[in-house]
């Protein structure tokens, strides 16, 4: 049935008559065929012309009252309001644009190469927690503390760093612990020696914490322990200085130790990809020299994948207990079903076969990177990880020359982008354990044909 109103009543539709009614008011009013100030119908008018009962048509009313459509007005009526009610925002879908860098060729440094298919080690880790129930609780704050004995005694034997769980704190990588540890630890205005050039993440979480940085000049060797000034912590990466690559001499080492003693600093030893050494021993970890003034930080980024967002911190047990107090209160800390897995591929050795094989893969890149790039310049950092640096004459501009790789389908970091305020060559921060071998050759041959026309 139809009134004087632009309303119809289907008793054959599931919604409620008087929603029907609601509803076809507001679309009236919404498209302009019923105005500002227009006086209604009675309910009782209304009802009656519709076929309906009043308290059907009193419903319909009261609904559209409360959702402020309408308006009653002492002994004049009910009227459309002035102003109709704001509608719920359309959502719009975004558009999200294909990653630009996807179908590049990358030689950008820091990221293991990752296998197309898992290998049997990765499924059997994943295997045995989909067994596992998880927690009736909340995880512990450090960190599983089977997953903390076995990092313990990880580190003990890969980094001879003598520690036990109550030493480690599973964190979700280098820059989380980096960025927990400044929170806890330090003070807006704080100072903070990074070397320069150095790792841009941990400049910007300094920055972040708004602490007041210092930057510290590196040579062959890395950090200049000699040119430090005052500070109250310093962030250092001593096993392969980054970007860099020189790898700091015990004597420097225990001279950095012995300058945190005297002026109270705390250091703060990024370990990112200490396990990859080529024809070298490994050299002791600052932890092991001294723990109540080192913190260790170590991660499966290099090793295994970044998309695990995983690591550790290893530091005095109160100042463990000092971090995992301040993420009790927080509840930042990684999941149970990621440390159940780290745990089982510890376990297992897993961990133990993906570096060795890692070792065998790199070694090759490494020297075939370092036979291609060398006519083009000073290659640096050979010795460890997953890049070398290649330094060019004091003219070239690698900003420039990473530009033109990029248009060619390769992507490379200048080492400009690296340098804070310390004055220095340019060069081309080459990341050899990303792309397929296959693929490394072939952004090689790209960058070298660059180079020649530089």
């Amino acid at each position: 049935m139809q009134s004087s109103l632009p309303l119809t009543i289907d008793r054959a539709a599931g919604l409620p008559l008087h929603l029907q009614l609601a509803e076809q008011f507001r679309a009236a009013v919404l498209d302009g065929r019923l105005q500002a100030g227009h006086r209604l119908p009675s309910t009782r008018d209304l009802a009656r012309e519709l076929g309906v009962s009043r308290s059907v048509m009193q419903a319909a009313y009261d609904q559209l009252h409360a959702e402020g459509w309408i308006e009653g007005r002492t002994g004049a009526g009910t009227f459309v309001t002035d102003v109709v009610p704001l509608q719920p925002a359309v959502r719009r879908r975004t558009q999200h644009l294909p990653d630009a860098d996807a179908k590049l060729l990358t030689l950008r440094p820091g990221i293991p190469y990752i296998a197309p298919t898992p290998d049997p080690g990765w499924r059997r880790a994943w295997r045995e927690v989909s067994t596992q129930s998880p927690p009736g609780g909340y995880d512990d704050a450090a960190g599983l503390p089977a997953l903390r004995a076995a990092l313990a005694d990880h580190v003990a034997r890969v980094r001879g760093i003598a520690c036990g769980p109550e030493n480690v704190l599973v964190t979700n990588g280098t820059v989380h612990g980096l960025r927990l540890l400044l929170t806890v630890t330090r003070q807006p205005g704080d100072r903070i020696a990074i070397e320069d050039p150095g790792y841009l993440n941990a400049v910007v979480a300094a920055r972040d914490h708004r602490l007041e940085i210092v930057d510290v000049p590196v040579d062959e060797d890395g950090l200049q322990v000699d040119a430090l000034t005052e500070a109250a912590a310093v962030y250092v990466t001593p096993s392969h200085q980054y970007p860099l690559g020189g790898r700091l001499p015990v004597a420097r080492r225990n001279e950095l130790v012995r300058w945190a003693r005297r002026t109270g600093s705390l250091l703060i030893e990024d370990d990112y990809d200490s396990e990859f050494r080529y024809d070298v021993a490994p050299l002791p970890a600052l932890a092991q020299l001294d723990l109540e003034r080192v913190v260790h930080l170590g991660t499966l980024s290099k090793t295994l994948s970044p998309a695990l967002r995983l690591g550790w911190l290893v530091a005095s047990e109160a100042m463990v207990d000092q971090l995992a107090t301040f993420r009790a209160d927080s509840g930042d800390w990684p999941g149970w079903p990621m440390q159940a897995a780290m745990l089982a591929m510890l376990r297992d050795g897993y961990l133990d076969q993906a570096v060795r094989r890692g070792r065998r893969l790199y070694a090759d890149r490494r020297t075939h990177t370092c036979a291609v790039l060398s006519p083009y310049g000073t290659v640096v950092g050979q010795d460890a990880g997953l890049h070398i640096t290649l330094l060019l004459p004091d003219d070239a501009d690698d900003l420039k020359i990473a530009a033109a790789a990029r248009e060619a389908g390769v992507v490379v970091a200048p080492l400009s982008e690296y340098r804070r305020t310390v004055p220095g060559p340019p060069g081309l921060v080459i990341g050899y354990a990303t792309p397929s071998t296959s693929d490394l050759h072939r952004a090689l041959t790209i960058l070298t044909e660059i180079l020649s026309r530089r």
